[in-house]
């Protein structure tokens, strides 16, 4: 089993709706990868309510994905899942790599970044359209090993 790896900030919102998408895409397609999420600066989310995003499980909900009422708590990145995953995908150039530049500099460009900004400067139902869009594309383009 292959992995790949969605990193935000908070590991809250967009690599949380990443990663559940991208897993129900994979097993609905029976493709042998599956997705983890992490967040780089879980210290900025002090006002995030709960384990996920409401727009997250709004959003994942629309898609006709169901998530269980046990779901983790947000996770920060380490070393490991950097060294774990066989893709790693950061969800906004301009947010995450100067985090990544800060906390894992030997990463840094050595993964993949998207542009999906924070509700900040879009509007979640347009993000979440363009992880679901580069996640369907992804796929397409991952090696079956």
């Amino acid at each position: 089993m292959k992995i790949i790896l969605f990193l935000c900030t908070g590991n809250y919102y967009r690599s949380r709706f990443a990663e559940y998408l991208f897993n129900a895409v994979a097993t609905e397609r029976s493709i042998s990868w599956r997705a983890n999420s992490r967040g780089l600066a879980l210290e900025r989310g002090v006002n995030n309510i709960g384990p996920i995003s409401k727009y997250a499980t709004e959003g994942l909900a629309q898609r006709g994905i169901i998530l269980s009422d046990r779901l983790r708590d947000p996770i920060s990145a380490k070393k490991v899942d950097f060294t774990s995953s066989d893709k790693i995908i950061a969800l906004d150039d301009r947010e995450h790599r100067p985090l990544m530049t800060l906390k894992f500099p030997q990463w840094v460009e050595k993964i993949e970044y998207w542009n999906v900004s924070d509700i900040d400067r879009t509007s979640p139902q347009q993000a979440l359209q363009t992880i679901e869009q580069n996640i369907r594309q992804q796929i397409e383009l991952l090696p079956e090993f």
